[in-house]
């Protein structure tokens, strides 16, 4: 692995890196996925991947050696080596031409876009864009850019971030209780080692947070899904994702929403009204 640097000069060579990846779509995991939301395990093949589900897939086989403290893999092997501790996923956007079907064997393809370095209020922030394109049998069926920021590690005592008061007004509303055996079988379903979200010495004792950390993924799941459940026959297009405060086990946190002229605006908010995150949907 490539030694860590601040350097932006030797940050930005990782511009244009490609990682290309193929996986069978495989039922049993979508299934792993269902019983994880309490939901009857049902799909089996043909039946259309959900939104945002595609995150069970095509996850490196990082050998135990080859991870960091935290439990994420060393950087410099597809990311750039960034020398800031702290890795956040901040969001994105998705473009939907075909949904992906259960079966299938797609492959995905993995480009670093850009490298960008900030100061915020704590020091300095790192920002790495990435865009993943996933195919099947050359068929472009949709594409995710993914936000990714790192940053120092907070002084003891340092408050999470809380967020903005989340809307009042909301056509739907319901409430998630994220325990932390879901947070465990989420974590081994996508093959995530991140130690926040299931090592509760780890996350108060090292990364400060007062609780285990809900996944920004599990979460953009929970919005979508919520969504198109409380709006059956809608075809969905896209999404863009914008995470801004965590969400902690085992404090309950609603999932919200409210349609628009082509699709939907939600949110999840924590148990004191402020927002963790934003979806925002369309749909033709």
């Amino acid at each position: 692995m490539t030694d860590t640097t601040l350097d932006i000069s030797v940050l930005q060579e990782w511009i244009g890196k490609t990682e290309v990846t193929t996986d069978l779509i495989a039922p049993r995991s979508a299934r792993l996925m269902q019983a994880t939301l309490d939901q009857n395990p049902t799909y089996s093949n043909d039946d259309p991947l959900p939104p945002f589900w595609h995150y069970l897939y095509f996850n490196p086989e990082t050998p135990a050696s080859n991870l960091k403290e935290d439990g994420h893999e060393r950087l410099g092997r597809f990311l750039p080596p960034v020398a800031l501790p702290r890795r956040m996923w901040a969001g994105g956007k998705v473009e939907i031409n075909t949904p992906i079907l259960i079966g299938d064997v797609a492959t995905k393809t993995s480009v670093i876009e850009s490298v960008a370095m900030k100061d915020g209020r704590s020091g300095p922030l790192c920002f790495v864009t990435v865009r993943h394109d996933l195919n099947v049998d050359g068929d472009h069926r949709f594409s995710e850019v993914q936000d990714i920021v790192y940053r120092e590690m907070p002084a003891p005592g340092t408050p999470s971030a809380t967020g903005k008061r989340a809307p009042e007004d909301h056509d739907w509303s319901t409430e998630i209780r994220p325990d932390p055996v879901t947070l465990f079988r989420f974590s081994a379903l996508i093959f995530y080692g991140h130690r926040i979200h299931y090592d509760i010495d780890y996350t108060r004792d090292v990364e400060g947070y007062p609780g285990l950390v809900v996944h920004g993924p599990l979460t953009a799941s929970l919005l979508i899904d919520e969504t198109l459940k409380q709006n059956p026959g809608r075809v969905l297009t896209g999404f863009q994702i914008r995470a801004m405060s965590p969400l902690f086990s085992p404090t309950p946190f609603r999932v919200e929403g409210k349609l628009t002229e082509d699709g939907a605006d939600t949110w999840a908010k924590n148990e004191d009204g402020n927002l963790a995150m934003t979806v925002s949907l369309t749909f033709k």
